[in-house]
């Protein structure tokens, strides 16, 4: 039974399944790690004023962090079907309490560098194992809880922007170990509430790479992807510097960067409403352009209220890219090709969190800020036209993976369609 025939008997019958508590205690260990998270917002200014690094030296710390989130992604979904879910999560968290340690007290650049790798591909391993074990549970539960994910993420992200402004102003060194702390309390959780939920059973499907390179389309959309996600992760990567520059301090930065997560946290479920029946293809592009806008005013912003407008700009972008990323590459996956098609999804954020650093930083350090604004807009009115070209596609394959779903029914397919937006707008 796939997911759009369940939602839609759960709309018949008018009712909306209970959370479970699995995705209660999930939810709980992402609100206290993120909301911990002090490190990765402080990370470029630690390593600029701490360290006294070069910007195109910080872009490639962070860079590291993101070379390690990619092998994570791979990595705990390895692991996760080799060894649980439940274990791969406290292997994960464990791992992040020492690889903040010793990033925290690394010394030279090198050892800088290898933490890095290490901090990323620890602290991301929760990621695929516990979305694994949200796929383990039955199918109308699924939407809710992938969405109580996301909010708790989001509140965690922006208290952790907000208060690590804060203690930056007293000491970089008091955020690694208070990060630290509160990922071994999301450990704890996990130890006390988090049961294991893999089955032992064991599918025989096709390789993924085979069907990977005959698949234009998903090739064309995880390119897109990529340059998108570098996009996004350059106008957050740069920004930190570019307020500095303008003379604003840690806190002013922490403030203005707990916008996005607030924004998200309280303009998602209105999006989900507005957005989760639209075009995808027009609503995916709609976000890239948003986002080049976004990079580009942050880059000529030239007060807190500005960059606050900036912020503004690239959340209303991610918005709307979590609206219909996960559905659109659902529609473009087979059957049995599902979860691996989604993390190869996944995987453009992870490239996109290692190119961004690294291409902002050296628009920065080579050019100026009229160079960074113009490469921004450009990307995203590009982004923009490639996503749109793709649109008429992504129809057609979306029709296809419906009418599967219904079983080929014309009728079923509306209906299917008109309440699955029901479920998913609640």
């Amino acid at each position: 039974m796939t997911v759009l025939t369940t939602t839609a008997d759960i709309s018949a019958n008018n009712h909306t399944p209970r959370l479970p508590a699995l995705a209660w205690s999930l939810g709980a260990c992402h609100l206290v790690a993120r909301a911990g998270g002090f490190v990765q917002p402080m990370l470029v200014l630690y390593l600029t004023q701490e360290q006294g690094m070069a910007p195109t030296a910080a872009g490639a710390v962070v860079a590291a962090v993101g070379i390690g989130d990619f092998g994570s992604q791979l990595l705990g979904g390895w692991l996760g079907d080799r060894f649980g879910r439940r274990l791969t999560m406290l292997l994960g968290f464990l791992g992040t309490a020492i690889a903040l340690a010793a990033l925290g007290s690394a010394e030279t650049t090198a050892a800088i560098w290898a933490a890095a790798v290490g901090y990323g591909l620890t602290a991301g391993l929760f990621r695929p194992a516990g979305s694994a074990a949200v796929a383990d549970l039955p199918p109308q539960q699924r939407v809710r809880a992938y969405s109580l994910l996301y909010w708790a993420a989001n509140l965690g992200y922006a208290i952790a922007a907000t208060v690590s402004g804060v203690l930056a102003s007293h000491g970089y060194g008091l955020l690694f170990w208070l990060n630290a702390v509160a990922v071994l309390a999301a450990a704890l959780i996990v130890v006390i509430a988090v049961p294991e939920t893999r089955s032992s059973a064991i599918g025989i499907r096709r390789a993924l790479l085979p069907a990977l390179l005959g698949d234009r389309l998903m090739l064309t959309m995880t390119l897109i992807h990529v340059v998108y996600f570098t996009l996004n992760m350059q106008a957050f990567a740069t920004l930190p510097l570019l307020m500095t520059g303008q003379g604003c301090g840690p806190a002013t930065y922490g403030a203005v960067l707990a916008l996005n997560g607030l924004a998200i946290v309280i303009l998602q479920p209105l999006a989900v409403a507005v957005l989760a029946h639209r075009d995808r293809g027009t609503v995916l592009a709609a976000s890239m352009l948003l986002t080049g806008l976004g990079g580009g005013v942050a880059a000529m912003s030239a007060s807190a209220a500005g960059y606050a407008v900036a912020i503004l700009i690239l959340s209303l972008g991610q918005i709307g890219m979590a609206v219909q990323f996960g559905a659109t590459f659902a529609d473009l996956a087979p059957s049995d090709l599902r979860s691996r098609y989604i993390g190869v999804a996944s995987s453009t954020w992870s490239l996109g969190t290692i190119l961004g650093p690294l291409v902002g930083m050296a628009l920065l350090e080579h050019t100026d800020r009229i160079w960074l604004s113009a490469g921004a807009i450009a990307t995203g009115l590009l982004l923009f036209a490639a996503q749109q070209a793709a649109a008429g596609s992504l129809r057609e394959r979306q029709a296809g993976a419906i009418s599967v779903a219904t079983g080929g029914n014309a009728l079923a397919t509306s209906t299917a369609i008109r309440r699955d937006r029901i479920v998913v707008a609640r």
